[in-house]
């Protein structure tokens, strides 16, 4: 039957899925390549577009040998990367720099001067966004990037997002101007929407600063949804990778987003994607503003619905950081976690390691956690950090259901809920609902649908999740453990708005870690 390849580039390696358009995934390879970082600057994090692409030949050519299929078989490929990652090119769309991943946390400051800037300046975007422009996103990016590289400015061509510089690549495109730009990833991180006709205006961003005169129009071409070609398989990149030239390449889109359509989403369901960090994904026909969430965007995840992303800045990182300090790992210090019970170490957490990317929204912040005794240990901090980060998420999809998001299922998906059946349950304990897994790891599947359909092999998204997508096994709540959970929530939901916003009103918590004890001691007898 016709087979597609699928493609996911994550923050350390390089997913490619062969997918059959009858029997869904058949094969799966990865290749890793380096994150760059400074032990003198924590917020630096760079990659090579170069590495990158050596990876994504080492890892096609893989699944290939692997399943013994022939290169002239997959009739289209489809990519999505992490984001906002942003790189810097040239005329000749060459890199002037590596990508600034979206890891990578050096634009704090340019961050705060675009929101200040945007709410003076009555910029409707900014609502869109959540209310706080993030140093994760793109204009925050290539504006520390001008600042900070002043002898490469002047051959600044473009900056371009992860998905559209591969797209771009593997097309054999050599100018700006055959770029194909995705509508998910300049929608969610470079304030741009049909709703005001594209980015923000010229003379908002030269407010911002000089550096900037000029870049909108530079940041111009075509923006697409995912339904639409960024074009096909050059002859070069054929021979590299072992596949047909002129296979056509569907306009890309972040992870999170694709892996969503991977775990066969729908309108009322949302998404938890769970690795480094946590994205939540939703979709709607119809959408308003959600104070706090980070994107709210036409076509983003499905051409035909308005997606929403929200998310944890750090979640599968915090439990590695923990195993890390430790001495361990995490499937180490994850051993007995099973016979844990609902708040049973005293113990509250909040996962704001990596800073609030929802619904706070503040990168200055740091994690936390109440409740402390010299028996504690590093397991005991363990699955405090799984209940912290299913309490925020509660904290997520609750923000997005009092505004109108609808939230009938939640599916666990990403690379974490594959391997850590304690989560699945925590969370569904936490949430008080049903949460579904995929029966299977559904990175890169959401590639392989949009390249099948780009193949034209089948009419719709939905046509390609039935025949492809993996089952979903449902992991139900525990009444008893959701009860217990019930008072820890509100216990955490005051620490969350009360020590995590300036502005906060006073509240008193001295009854915070005495309600802690008593409910570890419920939970011991």
């Amino acid at each position: 039957m016709p087979l597609v390849a699928g493609v996911d580039f994550g923050t350390l390696s390089v997913r490619v899925t062969l997918v059959d358009s009858d029997k869904g995934p058949i094969g799966t390879a990865s290749a890793e390549y380096p994150l760059h970082r400074k032990r003198d600057d924590p917020d630096f994090a760079t990659q090579s577009h170069e590495d990158q692409m050596q990876a994504l030949m080492r890892a096609t050519r893989a699944v290939l040998e692997r399943t013994g299929t022939a290169g002239e078989d997959v009739l289209a490929l489809a990519l999505d990367t992490t984001g906002s990652s942003v790189i810097p090119v040239d005329a000749q769309l060459k890199p002037l720099d590596d990508y600034y991943l979206w890891c990578d946390h050096r634009a704090k400051s340019e961050a705060e001067e675009i929101t200040t800037k945007a709410h003076a300046a009555g910029l409707e975007g900014i609502d869109w966004c959540g209310g706080v422009y993030s140093h994760e996103w793109g204009f925050a990016k290539l504006l520390h990037w001008l600042r900070h590289n002043p002898d490469k400015r002047d051959r600044l061509a473009t900056a371009l997002e992860h998905c559209d510089m591969v797209a771009a690549t593997l097309a054999g495109a050599t100018s700006p101007a055959e770029v194909k730009r995705s509508v998910c990833a300049m929608g969610h991180k470079w304030l741009w929407n049909p709703r005001w006709g594209g980015l923000p205006p010229e003379e908002f961003l030269v407010s911002l600063d000089p550096l900037l005169a000029g870049v909108r129009a530079k940041l111009g071409g075509e923006y697409l949804t995912s339904d639409r070609i960024a074009g096909h398989l050059s002859v070069e990149w054929a021979a590299k990778l072992g596949l047909k030239a002129s296979i056509p390449i569907p306009v890309g889109a972040f992870d999170a987003h694709w892996d969503a359509v991977g775990s066969h989403i729908r309108e009322g369901d949302v998404v938890n994607v769970v690795g480094t960090s946590t994205c939540i994904i939703a979709m709607a026909k119809e959408a308003q503003l959600v104070p706090g969430v980070c994107g709210v965007v036409p076509g983003s995840v499905h051409p035909d619905y308005t997606g929403i992303e929200a998310g944890l800045s750090a979640t599968g990182d915090i439990f590695e950081a923990i195993a890390r300090r430790a001495g361990t790992t995490v499937a180490e210090l994850s051993q007995g976690l099973e016979n844990y019970r609902a708040g049973q170490t005293g113990l509250l957490r909040l996962s704001w390691d990596n800073g609030d990317r929802t619904v706070l929204v503040n990168s200055e912040l740091g994690g936390v956690t109440l409740g402390w005794n010299l028996l504690h240990t590093a397991q005991d901090e363990l699955y405090a950090a799984i209940e912290g980060t299913a309490f925020h998420t509660r904290i997520i999809l609750e923000r997005m259901a009092e505004h109108g998001v609808r939230v009938d299922r939640v599916i666990n998906a990403g690379g974490i809920p594959q391997r850590n059946e304690v989560l699945n349950q925590v969370y569904a304990n936490v949430l008080n609902k049903p949460v579904l897994v995929p029966s299977g790891v559904p990175t890169s599947l959401g590639s392989g649908i949009f390249a099948l359909l780009a193949a034209g092999i089948y009419p719709t998204i939905e046509a390609a999740q039935e025949a492809v997508c993996l089952p979903l096994r449902t992991v139900q709540p525990d009444p008893a453990a959701a009860a217990v959970y019930e008072r820890l929530y509100r216990l955490y939901r005051d620490v969350y708005f009360s020590l995590g916003r300036r502005d906060a009103k006073p509240i008193a918590l001295g009854m915070v870690l005495p309600a802690l004890r008593s409910i570890a001691a419920g939970a011991v007898r």
